[in-house]
């Protein structure tokens, strides 16, 4: 692919102001409260583009475009749909509970309802999840991308992608992180409706990429499709849903990090609100590349590259480039910093140092960080191995969500569910969905994980009928330091969210 100057020009100019916006919003993050949760000063600008940022990365623009370009088509794009309606249960009934209690992290509030123990078992669940999979997956597409626009080994691409992410993150913390993505994530957004643009004019207009590509533009597909059954849309779909968006570190510490109830709540819809858009940037350019290169195109993930590679003109191809270096620097460097406030709360401050100063606990978490992004590097080749980068972050998350989702929404409605009830769902999700994966292999997946879910809900449904606590579990209010007045209109923006999904379903069934 051809590089101009101005293209490297506006690439390095991107990358130098992320890193001087993150550096200088970060400095004098001595605490543990304002290295690991910004001080909990966020406002709803700063939260609503940073969970977007840290949700839409390559694996989006690699993975999800492909999986639009192949058998998927549209129908890939219930993955957002869902997200937005997830988002909305969030911001009203799931961010009031976490923030009462300020905790710092999602298996903190598992000790405030069970014990301990789950605790740590969700601890340990995370981390592995956390650089096996998604460390793993991020850097992976960020440098397939690199190498198919551009020719950038891969393995060149993966330590160069990690080394810039873990430059700013380990210094900054999460303040370094939501700044980076307020830019990066308008970056990514503005990048993603220029290709959308190309490539509507390159197909000729909407009317006729509708008219070329009817059989690829539904959102419900039939009940034995390979990936993207309709039956998905039933229950499926919205446990990872619910995992990703409400009990998942790497997402909802800049939640946590609201400097009010109100401020999350906007955030939170703001971001709904976003979501809305990514099938447009994302799934239908994938779709757009079917129509035009598909007989240049060896693998759905490289859909997109190729794309870009002959639509977009010499001279833009560095914000471009930007984009999508942003999109992997603002999943990554969530990521790595999620993952050192899990250590560094959750494991050594409660095993290693119990007495450990604020500021040892910050160099502890900055240590982190850098052991992560070691270690994320060394596994990134892994997904290179599966079918399709998007379906294996989403498949293989699919061993502990159902169990985490179960003991979340049991702790909140079964309120005389106990500890061992908690305990026996998350041991048990890991080998149940594993023999779901061997003894149904004609379902999807995502089938496959909703009849695991309605086991778990089951068991521990059973074991608090056999042994339940002798009073109902009490979630105390811990914390006084912010406002936990709720926004008055977050019920009603998060129904006009419903109504918008809905509407696009009817339209595009």
């Amino acid at each position: 692919m051809a590089f101009h100057w101005i293209d490297a020009t506006a690439f390095v100019a991107f990358v130098v102001a992320v890193i001087a916006i993150s550096l200088f919003a970060s400095r004098e993050q001595r605490t543990a409260e304002g290295y690991f949760l910004a001080g909990r000063g966020l406002g709803w600008g700063l939260i609503g583009f940073s969970l977007l940022a840290s949700n839409i990365s390559t694996e989006h623009f690699v993975g999800m475009a492909g999986a639009g370009y192949g058998a998927a088509g549209l129908a890939i794009a219930a993955w957002e749909y869902a997200a937005a309606i997830a988002l909305v249960a969030v911001a009203i009934w799931l961010l009031p509970v976490f923030l009462r209690l300020g905790i710092f992290t999602m298996p903190e509030f598992l000790e405030h309802r069970y014990g301990p123990a789950a605790r740590s078992l969700m601890t340990f669940y995370l981390m592995t999840a956390y650089i096996g999979v998604l460390l793993a997956s991020i850097l992976y597409s960020g440098a397939l991308a690199l190498q198919t626009l551009f020719g950038v080994p891969l393995v060149a691409g993966i330590w160069a992608i990690g080394g810039v992410a873990g430059l700013y993150t380990v210094y900054g913390g999460l303040k370094a992180v939501v700044w980076s993505d307020l830019l990066q994530g308008a970056t990514l957004l503005a990048g993603g409706a220029m290709v959308f643009f190309l490539g509507l004019s390159r197909v000729g207009g909407w009317t006729s990429f509708v008219e070329a590509n009817r059989e690829r533009l539904h959102l419900i597909q039939p009940a034995d499709h390979p990936t993207m059954p309709w039956t998905v849309l039933l229950l499926g779909i919205w446990i990872p849903s619910f995992y990703y968006w409400g009990c998942n570190q790497f997402i909802t510490q800049r939640t946590l990090a609201a400097r009010s109830l109100a401020e999350g709540q906007r955030g939170i819809l703001f971001a709904a609100a976003l979501k809305l858009l990514i099938p447009i940037l994302v799934v239908l350019p994938g779709i757009m590349a079917y129509q035009l290169f598909r007989d240049r195109i060896v693998h759905g993930d490289q859909a997109y590259a190729v794309l870009i590679a002959e639509i977009v003109p010499l001279g833009l191809r560095g914000i471009l480039l930007a984009a999508l270096f942003g999109a992997i620097l603002s999943s990554l460097d969530s990521l790595l910093n999620s993952s050192a406030t899990l250590y560094t709360m959750d494991v050594h401050r409660r095993f290693v140092r119990p007495d450990a100063t604020t500021a040892q606990l910050v160099r502890t978490g900055r240590w982190a960080t850098s052991v992560f992004v070691l270690l994320g590097c060394l596994v990134a080749p892994l997904p290179g191995k599966f079918e399709g980068v998007f379906f294996y972050m989403k498949m293989v998350m699919g061993f502990i969500s159902p169990g985490i989702v179960t003991v979340f929404l049991g702790g909140l409605l079964l309120r005389r569910a106990p500890l061992r009830a908690a305990i026996a769902v998350m041991l048990l999700g890991i080998p149940l969905y594993g023999a779901m994966l061997a003894l149904l292999p004609g379902w999807a997946f995502l089938n496959q994980m909703a009849l695991t879910f309605l086991i778990l809900a089951s068991v521990m449904g059973l074991m608090t009928a056999w042994r339940p606590l002798p009073e109902p579990a009490h979630l105390p209010v811990l914390c006084h330091s912010i406002d936990l007045t709720p926004w008055r209109h977050t019920r009603w923006l998060g129904a006009l969210v419903v109504v918008v999904v809905v509407a696009i379903y009817v339209a595009f069934r």
